[in-house]
């Protein structure tokens, strides 16, 4: 199949316009008309993962971490990121990257955390803003319900575990056409009167091409009256970290281990435990530091990340226990999660998992 047909649909799965203003997730080397056999995961990109890559004769690498964090002014070979690029261009594998987009779904690797720990009742913990839009549009009474069927079927009126959501006001429009005019309605110079209703719906603002298109096409007027409005709600269903119960409070010392468990941890670094029980707990995959005060906010009794620095653990200040498990160790099971995505969607091609380990920290013991 074509590069574009996997990477389109990771990307409805978890739009980039998800992704963290810093990241760079997407297709960063390759042609998206390029067809492939294979394609191999990993949670890194390194020069040893391409070469995995060309032994399986794979023409796509997935990884949760773009190789390419800002702008490369020259590929000379003189560092592992242009290395690992220069031989990617070299054998003609293409480098996806679905980084911090794939972080901020539910579903994603925060959520598959939670999974993993069995948590109940599972809430993103810092949800985002500025990712839904409202349409209103005003149609005649004859046509409403083409134009509404249209607009559910290009994405609009979903929240949630609800679709055909949609808020219709019944009223009454005026126009009158003018010279040069087509009108579907009326004579032009004449002032015309029709029974309208407005409709109403709120969308993801990646969907707005296609939901105008799909309104254009099913609606009879030659000028159609309608306008968009960006909403300041946030999106419950995407953005930072997760949140959920524990069906059975442990104590802090037998949740650590259970951690420690679930996660195949070597070591746990983490703040002074409270003599509290856990019930509640927050997580973030990867550096999630910045959700400490989103996590006590939301009454967690722990806070599971990565990459904290030594003052930085001050933070707790007694109302939670902070517990860094490493960054890789967090994100671990990301590739099976990129795996089953696929899986799901296109079961007849071939997706492997790099036998690379490409955790750059070891530990001594």
């Amino acid at each position: 199949m074509k590069i574009k047909d996997i990477t389109s649909y990771l990307e409805q799965i978890a739009p980039l316009n998800y992704q963290e203003s810093y990241d760079n997730s997407g297709l960063i080397v390759g042609n998206p008309e390029q067809e492939i056999d294979k394609a191999l995961i990993s949670l890194d990109c390194t020069e040893a993962v391409v070469d995995d890559a060309i032994a399986k004769g794979c023409g796509l690498i997935i990884s949760h971490h773009p190789i390419v964090f800002s702008g490369l002014k020259k590929l000379t070979g003189r560092n592992y990121v242009e290395r690992t690029v220069i031989k990617a261009i070299k054998n003609n594998i293409a480098l996806y990257a679905i980084h911090t987009n794939l972080d901020n779904i539910q579903g994603g690797v925060s959520s598959m955390m939670a999974d993993r720990l069995g948590l109940q009742n599972q809430a993103v913990l810092r949800p985002k803003s500025g990712l839904l839009k409202k349409l209103v549009v005003y149609v005649p009474r004859a046509d409403v319900d083409a134009v509404r069927e249209s607009i559910f079927e290009a994405g609009a009126g979903q929240i949630g575990d609800y679709d055909q959501c949609s808020y219709n006001t019944a009223g009454y429009g005026t126009f009158r056409p003018l010279e040069g005019a087509n009108p579907t309605i009326g004579e032009v110079g004449s002032q015309e009167r029709v029974e309208e209703t407005k409709i109403e719906v709120i969308f993801p603002v990646q969907l707005e091409r296609q939901i105008l298109v799909a309104m254009f096409a099913s609606h009879p007027y030659e000028e159609v009256a309608y306008h968009i409005i960006n909403l300041e709600n946030t999106h419950s269903y995407v953005g930072s970290g997760a949140i959920g119960n524990l069906e059975n409070p442990m104590s802090e010392r037998d949740f650590l281990a259970y951690l420690k468990d679930k996660f195949n941890l070597q070591v746990i670094r983490h703040t002074a435990t409270q003599g509290k029980n856990i019930s509640r707990v927050a997580l973030c995959g990867g550096a999630g530091g910045f959700l400490l005060n989103d996590a006590v906010r939301s009454g967690a009794d722990i806070f599971i990340t990565a990459d904290y620095k030594y003052h930085e653990f001050f933070d707790a200040e007694g109302k939670i226990v902070i517990a860094d498990i490493g960054h890789f160790e967090s994100e671990q099971f990301t590739q099976e999660l990129l795996l089953d995505i696929i899986r799901k969607k296109f079961a007849n091609f071939a997706v492997l998992l790099t036998e690379i380990d490409t955790n750059p920290i070891k530990y001594y013991s």
